[in-house]
């Protein structure tokens, strides 16, 4: 059936996991709470990969998401007798021995289930092969070619499409359980299958990418980790999300009845920002143009998004690999009261010739974190924090020989030396290496119920899927007069996140009149006033004029991705809320609206 054939109802498709380690209830509440076709559940990020990686080290036969296997067997027969579909991509690193073990507690449950399974993500046993035929697997933010790194990478996952999955279901699949697919193939797979699409029906399907990257996370779309808190009237926990995807690829996104939370333009505008480097969207199986969405309130707890237009995907397809960086440890010291700053270099100094000086290690970091106030009121109010990091190959360099001389300086150093924690133990971090294969090197491969195997084929794509467009021309003339020093959260929201090793911060208004002001106060120099932390670091600004919305992404400042940062928001959540307590020159009318 192609998209011109007639319609089917919208499918309705409900997520139950944002990540692994997600609210094990959702999937319960999602199934009990109203009708959907379709249950989902996002599992995967760079960090769970590697994560899952030192589980099979451990263990062979792991390397999945375990909570994914309570959350079924609390819903398992439920589903079937709904005929309510699942598709995860807790499979990880492992989707065939977790497929085994749905089909185990199949039989436990006395339910009859097919489950099929996706492979052909996991291209580390062909790196060297890769290498030698040419592929250089450069680094997609360093430009550094893997051959010439010294390392040595423990699992590279392609990001694959939904075209697998919808094959899967096509087949009579109940279950479909996927390794590393993108965040968003989930919607796409399932809403393909549902509505019969073909593989040119790119603005159907840029839809769906962009429903299911609404909806991966969970609450977050729902009113959760939403910086309009007022608005957020019912704070019981959020429902999780529900995107009910038409036939042409427009969608509703909503939640059940009865649940907490909000579903409004914000939190979908929120969402639609989140972790987003650029208005193209690259995916798998379309080229997603998030600048063309038309995103309106329809009713209470419903939000339609429409016109999202597509165009052809890539050539090349996206690979997560991760590689041991080290060892690391982190201890923090607290410092009270007068003289904070000479307490701070003096406990560095101190500490660093205890050490061998900082050239005795890999790498270090230290900030001095303020909390203190003048006067304070209490002890906490009085206090700042000395959080310093050592990273070394050598475990016994960072282990209890670190942590063991910060706390020589207990009576040696500086007045009112304590610290948040005992004496800790170096811990293994990885390094993220996000780089490209062009999909001809991938099989995506569909094993179903029966063992059988389809190789899906990819939809074939164009080397410059996104234009780069140019800087924008921000005309600064319009500034309105008067004006008054304030947070800039006053008239606008934000939602910030990360992306390997980048940060993105989404940041929009809610009347023409705000956006016009935003447009023009909040160019990328103001921005690194704002957030002097990007002094130094490349920073790009892109326009979705259609949202009212900025977004701007900081290279590098999550240096290697969430494993290795040293930052204490290592992912870069709160980073929008810093930059909206920031104050700055605010119209006061627009104040007054």
């Amino acid at each position: 059936m192609s998209i011109d054939a007639a319609p089917r109802r919208p499918v309705r498709i409900g997520n139950a996991s944002g990540f692994y380690g997600d609210r094990i209830a959702a999937f319960r509440e999602m199934v009990d709470g109203g009708p959907v076709d379709v249950v989902t559940g996002d599992y995967l990020a760079e960090l769970t990969m590697l994560i899952l990686w030192k589980a099979r080290k451990k263990d062979p036969d792991t390397g999945y998401a375990r909570t994914f296997l309570t959350q079924l067997k609390q819903v398992l027969k439920d589903c079937i007798d709904k005929n309510i579909k699942i598709v995860v991509n807790a499979g990880g690193l492992n989707p065939s021995g977790l497929a085994d073990k749905v089909r185990e507690l199949a039989v436990e449950l006395g339910v009859e289930a097919k489950v099929a399974h996706i492979e052909g993500d996991d291209i580390h046993p062909r790196l060297a092969k890769l290498q030698a035929e040419g592929h250089r697997l450069r680094h997609l933010d360093k430009g550094i070619d893997l051959a010439d790194a010294d390392v040595d990478p423990v699992s590279a996952n392609v990001y694959l499409g939904g075209w697998g999955i919808a094959a899967a279901l096509e087949s009579g699949a109940d279950i479909v359980i996927c390794p590393r697919v993108t965040d968003a193939s989930l919607v796409v797979g399932a809403s393909a299958w549902w509505h019969g699409w073909k593989r040119d029906d790119f603005d159907a399907l840029a839809g769906s990418v962009l429903a299911g990257h609404i909806i991966e996370c969970g609450p977050q779309a729902t009113g959760g980790n939403y910086s309009q808190i007022n608005e957020v009237v019912d704070r019981r926990y959020p429902g999780f999300p529900i995107a009910e995807v038409a036939h042409d690829g427009s969608f509703v996104i909503t939640k059940h009845p009865g649940t907490g939370g909000l579903v409004s333009v914000g939190t979908v505008t929120a969402q639609l920002l989140y972790e987003v480097d650029h208005p193209q969207y690259l995916n798998p199986d379309v080229t997603a143009h998030f600048d063309t969405a038309l995103v309106e309130q329809e009713d209470e707890a419903r939000v339609r998004v429409s016109n999202v237009k597509g165009t052809p995907p890539p050539s090349s397809l996206k690979v997560a690999m991760n590689y041991v960086g080290g060892f690391r440890n982190t201890m923090t010291m607290v410092l009270t009261g007068l003289d904070i700053e000479e307490k701070a270099a003096w406990a560095i100094d101190e500490l660093f010739e205890i050490l061998g000086g900082r050239k005795s290690f890999d790498d270090s970091d230290v900030q001095l974190l303020r909390f203190d106030s003048s006067d304070p009121a209490t002890a906490a109010q009085a206090s700042a924090h000395l959080r310093v990091t050592v990273k070394d190959r050598d475990r016994a360099k960072v282990d209890r020989a670190f942590s063991g001389a910060v706390l020589e300086l207990a009576l040696g150093g500086y007045a009112g030396f304590h610290t948040t924690t005992p004496p800790s133990s170096a811990t293994e971090f990885g390094i993220y290496w996000p780089t490209l294969v062009p999909t001809t090197e991938v099989k995506h491969v569909v094993v179903h119920q029966d063992g059988s195997r389809d190789i899906v084929p990819h939809t074939p794509g164009v080397s410059n899927a996104r234009t780069e467009s140019a800087d924008d021309t921000v005309d600064t003339t319009t500034e309105l007069r008067p004006a008054t020093r304030r947070p800039i959260g006053h008239v606008v929201a934000a939602r910030s996140g990360d992306k390997g090793g980048k940060a993105n911060v989404g940041v929009w208004t809610d009347s023409d009149e705000r956006w016009s002001w935003l447009r023009g106060h909040l160019t990328v120099e103001r921005f690194v006033e704002l957030v002097p932390e990007a002094t130094g670091l490349t920073v790009r600004r892109h326009e979705f004029a259609n949202l009212r919305a900025l977004n701007f992404v900081i290279d590098g400042f999550l240096g290697d991705g969430v494993a290795s940062s040293t930052r204490p928001d290592a992912q870069a959540k709160g980073l929008g809320e810093y930059l909206r307590a920031r104050h700055t020159d605010v119209p006061d009318a627009l104040v007054e609206q």
